[in-house]
């Protein structure tokens, strides 16, 4: 039971890892003793996280578009370039649109459906080798997809894209899961509610207002994040197969 959360001699793939949500998973898995791979489409911040992380542990940066199934496919040959399995992968990679409702562009739900459901896909389907050639009966290999609650409760954003996205990414979390356990590989998801990042820049910027919104009266911290992503990968989560752990503070049960 000491070792339940351990992930020492494991790698990890995290897609969107130089900031936000994605950085505070390669943080606390560094911490237990993985080997981390983060990927964004913008070197720059990417290399600086990996040079800070690698205090932790190994932390290689992938500066790759994943955005998309040739997105995916590029994402997947650049992790294989440097390892041959993966135990764990971690679609966390996403985008956001905002637009009222007869304006809202063609090109604006693309781009959400693009990266934030069909990349979760197809770059799982990619490195299905590397993931079942890294499992066992006794040692499962974990995807784990980042949706949100806007994909459970509606907020009043008009991000219509985004909700349909993540709510179709939760429902693409239950059927992978049910195939790809029978290869050992155990998929799960997380759905968080307002953590500081680029993306929510509500959370980010007025932390103390948000708060006011929210039944634990808080913002979501890095550690809160860390800890469900941790769960999940290591063997306490190997019995969560296709399900999705809200992390939100509470504030999904007020909506609607």
């Amino acid at each position: 039971m000491q070792e339940i959360f351990s992930l020492k001699g494991k790698t990890a793939l995290i897609t969107g890892g130089s900031r936000g949500i994605g950085r505070m998973i390669a943080e606390g898995f560094l911490s237990y003793g993985a080997r981390v791979y983060i990927s964004a489409r913008k070197g720059g911040p990417l290399e600086e996280t990996a040079r800070e992380l690698s205090s932790l542990g190994s932390c290689t940066a992938l500066t790759t578009n994943a955005s998309g199934a040739d997105g995916a496919k590029a994402m997947a040959g650049a992790y294989l370039k440097h390892e041959k399995t993966l135990d764990i992968l971690v679609n966390n990679a996403g985008a956001a649109w905002g637009a009222e409702f007869d304006e809202f562009p063609e090109s604006g739900w693309d781009k959400v459906m693009d990266l934030n459901l069909k990349t979760p896909f197809f770059l799982t389907q990619a490195l299905h080798g590397a993931l079942k050639a890294a499992a066992t009966k006794e040692r499962l290999a974990k995807v784990i997809n980042i949706a949100s609650i806007d994909g459970i409760a509606v907020n009043p954003q008009e991000t219509y894209s985004y909700h349909a996205s993540k709510a179709g990414l939760i429902h693409l979390t239950r059927r992978m899961a049910v195939r790809l356990i029978r290869d050992n590989i155990a998929v799960s998801a997380i759905a968080p509610g307002a953590f500081a990042s680029d993306m929510n820049r509500v959370a980010r910027d007025h932390g103390d207002e948000a708060s006011r919104m929210i039944p634990a009266r808080r913002i979501g911290t890095p550690e809160d994040m860390a800890g469900a992503a941790i769960y999940l990968a290591s063997r306490a989560g190997d019995y969560v197969v296709g399900a999705t752990i809200i992390v939100d503070g509470g504030v999904s049960m007020m909506r609607g």
